[in-house]
C-alpha cells in the first residue's frame, strides 16, 4: 500500500477539515470498492476565497481554486477509509462557472487533476469531465467532485 499521507507531506500539503455539507448530502459515502465524493467547492477556513464566475479570475488562480477543490476531496476521503486506502482516481467531473463564450474549461480542471497526480502518480490519472454551468453553490467559481478505488 503506498503512503499518500507522506506524499502531501513531501509536496508541502496539508488535508484540510472536512467541509460540511450546506445541504443535504454525505461529504462521500462508499460503495463496495469505491468512494464517491460530493461535489467540493474550493472553501478555505469555512469560506470561499473567490466568488463569481472564472471570468473574473486570471487562469492561474481559477486553478488553483480546482486544486483547492481537489484537496477538500481527499479530505473527505480520509475521513471516510483514508488516504492511504485509494487504489487509484477513477473519475473527476468539474464545474465551471462561467460566461457563454467561456472556454477553458479544461485547464481550469487541470488544476484538480494535476494535484491528484502530483498526489498518487500514475494512479492519479483518471478519466474526466470538465462542464461549464451558469452558476455554483454560494457563487463558486468551482466545484470538482470525484469516484476513488479503494482497498
Amino acid at each position: 500500500m503506498s503512503d499518500h499521507l507522506a506524499r502531501l507531506t513531501e509536496l508541502g500539503l496539508t488535508l484540510p477539515p472536512v467541509v460540511p455539507p450546506v445541504a443535504a448530502y454525505q461529504p462521500a459515502i462508499r460503495s463496495g470498492a469505491h468512494v464517491y465524493v460530493s461535489g467540493q467547492v474550493p472553501m478555505v477556513d469555512g469560506k470561499l476565497p473567490e466568488v463569481g464566475p472564472v471570468d473574473t479570475l486570471e487562469l492561474e488562480r481559477a486553478q488553483e481554486l480546482a486544486r483547492i477543490c481537489a484537496l477538500n476531496g481527499l479530505a473527505a476521503i480520509d475521513a471516510l477509509v483514508g488516504l492511504n486506502a485509494v487504489v487509484r482516481i477513477v473519475k473527476v467531473t468539474g464545474y465551471v462557472a462561467a460566461s457563454d463564450v467561456y472556454t477553458d474549461h479544461p485547464k481550469v480542471i487541470n488544476g484538480a487533476s494535476e494535484l491528484l497526480g502530483e498526489v498518487f502518480g500514475e494512479a492519479g490519472r483518471h478519466a474526466r469531465a470538465a462542464v461549464g454551468v451558469s452558476s455554483l453553490p454560494m457563487g463558486a467559481p468551482v466545484e470538482v467532485d470525484m469516484i476513488a478505488e479503494v482497498s
